[in-house]
């Protein structure tokens, strides 16, 4: 048997969600009414159910995310949410706090959110044996790592494949709760990374000034595909809860496209879901939100992935400048420019610059309000006029379920029955007295006619069988009536008929991989507290939300490196690198300091308050 390999898109909404599943998505996420980690992303029950019903009738999954810690206070309101999305049909709960294993639940499947930061193969081990279905694994990850977890959890593996990278360790982002009151944990992210900063050595001296230096780059994983299936990756995710319907159509279709071209060939793999995409566009990914590509660590490390300029999108490079005028500019492949079409720039100054074209004449690009922009600039579209008018039309992805009907007699009458390519069965008669028709065969080809315009249904003809002993007559009408009885009556068996997964919790007691816990594992309510206990953690600090040390504390780790954008790592540039970098360097944004730790030995960059006491690692 054949295993399942899912595209997961994000859904802002119900629009988004099931335009997703119409662009070829197997499985949606999408945030609930409370507790998910972006709370511009919120959605009613009822718009759920919704979506439930449509995904279901593609057996395409929904999974709703519940992803923030919680507080004492929230617990119950928590419980009584997820058995009302277990009751409207919700396939999984994304999670990252321990407190819902403690909780009376239905038997709805979890899956470990990325917030829970998994990165090691025995914490993955743990998660599995304590219940967990999925685990959604961190983004840092190369893959031998994702091998190495794969090989030792034996467990669905989920892992995000393009869009926005989170600078930080999944769940261990502080910065936002410690430069304010809004914490990351909770959904409130304040976006600290995409802020500009200056960076200053040891001595005071400004080495980089008004730049976005903990700001990366999207990720891109799309040719990586079968090797991510290969080293065990069942689930891949794209990131964008917060973004429009073109970045999700586009990104869902382009991901389509290129897992359909692997299946094809593939005697081990298939499609999780039903039904065949009929894309109407050209999918490109960079004609989308995006600040340009990387694939992170996938790879290992081995280039440059911060987007210092600006955290903006980027788009589509188009090229460079070659002359300007007093009314506009001739740019390298102007042709391929709208009238309307928005483009990104680094201006004079060294700063992110963008405007929008009024027209494009004889290769010259004239834009609504004039700025000066020199020979040699390069030149992105960041909002392609024509493709985003082309995605946002409905019929640009297309989504149907193939069927076969056949049209026979009964002694008093007729009955049509409908097989999907599912096996789903559909059947509707009815009584009437047979006449021959004067037209002969004709009749046939026009009853088959009928039967097959399945119109706005999502059903789509790939055969019609006609059974008469004789050339019976069939008003329209009666065929038309027929098929949409038959038709109407087959999304509701299909979507009764879906089967979805259920898992019960069982409480274990198989042991924690530690015996302390620091503030990183985000405990922050009683339950959560009984569960590592009752996994025999002796020693657990709260969550960073509830005893922040103001100016003091420890607010960001990450695999991105400051020095090694510099070239200055002493790991991998020790060749190239020239003198050393005067420690500590500090970053700087108006009245927020962050000092910089650099770990060398396991490749990962802290980032402290400034009134931190940091010890710093000759070695490192």
């Amino acid at each position: 048997m054949k295993k399942k390999v899912e595209i997961l898109a994000p859904a802002k909404n119900l629009l988004q969600g099931m335009l997703a599943i119409n662009s070829g998505a197997d499985a949606v996420y999408i945030g609930s009414p409370a507790y998910g980690a972006r709370t511009n992303a919120t959605n009613s029950l009822e718009d759920i159910a919704e979506l439930v019903k449509y995904a279901h009738l593609f057996k395409a999954q929904v999974f709703v995310v519940i992803n923030t810690i919680l507080y004492d206070h929230e617990l119950e309101d928590c419980q009584q949410l997820i058995h009302k999305l277990y009751k409207i049909g919700v396939d999984a709960l994304i999670v990252q706090d321990m407190a819902i294993f403690e909780m009376d639940l239905p038997p709805i499947v979890l899956h470990a959110s990325t917030q829970a930061n998994n990165r090691d193969p025995k914490q993955v081990k743990f998660l599995k044996d304590a219940g967990m279905e999925r685990i959604v694994l961190a983004r840092e990850l190369n893959l031998s790592q994702i091998k190495e977890i794969y090989e030792e959890a034996d467990v669905e593996l989920e892992f995000f494949v393009s869009g926005a990278l989170c600078v930080s360790f999944s769940g261990n982002c502080y910065m936002s709760i410690a430069g304010g009151e809004r914490s990351a944990n909770r959904g409130s992210c304040a976006q600290n990374c995409r802020l500009p900063y200056n960076l200053t050595d040891g001595t005071g001296a400004t080495l980089i000034a008004n730049s976005h230096l903990l700001s990366i780059k999207d990720l891109d994983l799309s040719e990586q595909l079968p090797e991510l299936i290969e080293a065990g990756i069942t689930s891949f995710k794209i990131e964008g809860r917060l973004k429009d319907l073109v970045y999700v159509k586009n990104n869902v279709s382009f991901l389509r496209q290129k897992l359909d071209t692997f299946l094809e060939t593939s005697d081990s793999y298939q499609k999780a879901s039903s039904g065949r995409i009929t894309i109407n566009f050209n999918p490109k990914m960079d004609r989308s939100f995006n600040r340009g590509y990387t694939d992170y660590f996938v790879n290992q490390r081995k280039e440059k992935i911060g987007s210092w300029e600006s955290p903006k999108s980027k788009g589509q490079y188009i090229g460079k400048v070659t002359k300007f005028t007093d009314k506009g500019y001739f740019i390298e492949n102007a042709d391929q420019l709208n009238n309307g079409d928005g483009l990104f720039f680094i201006n004079e100054n060294n700063e992110a610059d963008g405007l929008q074209i009024n027209v494009v004449l004889n290769d010259l690009v004239i834009p609504n309000n004039y700025k000066s922009i020199p020979e040699g600039t390069e030149i992105y579209r960041n909002s392609d006029a024509a493709f985003n008018k082309l995605v946002e039309r409905e019929d640009s992805t297309i989504r149907k379920i193939g069927i076969k009907m056949t049209l026979s007699e009964t002694p008093t009458g007729f009955i049509l029955t409908v097989i999907d390519e599912d096996g789903h069965q559909s059947i509707s008669s009815f009584d009437q007295e047979k006449e021959a028709s004067t037209k002969g065969e004709v009749v046939l080809a026009d009853i088959k006619k009928n039967l097959s315009k399945t119109g706005n249904t999502p059903f789509v003809v790939d055969e019609v069988t006609v059974e008469f002993s004789d050339n019976w007559f069939l008003p329209s009408s009666k065929v038309n009536e027929l098929r949409r009885e038959v038709l109407e009556n087959l999304i509701d068996i299909r979507i009764k008929e879906y089967h979805r997964e259920e898992k019960a919790i069982v409480k274990t007691d198989h042991p924690f991989p530690v015996k302390e816990l620091d503030f990183t594992f985000n405990v922050s309510n009683r339950l959560a507290r009984a569960f590592y206990k009752r996994h025999g953690v002796t020693e657990i600090e709260k969550a960073f939300e509830l005893q922040w040390d103001p100016g003091k504390s420890r607010v960001m780790t990450t695999k991105y490196c400051v020095k090694y954008e510099l070239g200055k790592c002493p790991k991998f540039q020790r060749d190239t690198m020239g003198e050393k970098l005067i420690e500590p360097l500090t970053l700087q944004h108006g009245e927020n300091e962050y000092k910089l730790k650099f770990n060398c030995k396991p490749c990962e960059m802290e980032i402290w308050e400034k009134d931190a006491e940091l010890v710093f690692d000759e070695n490192d």
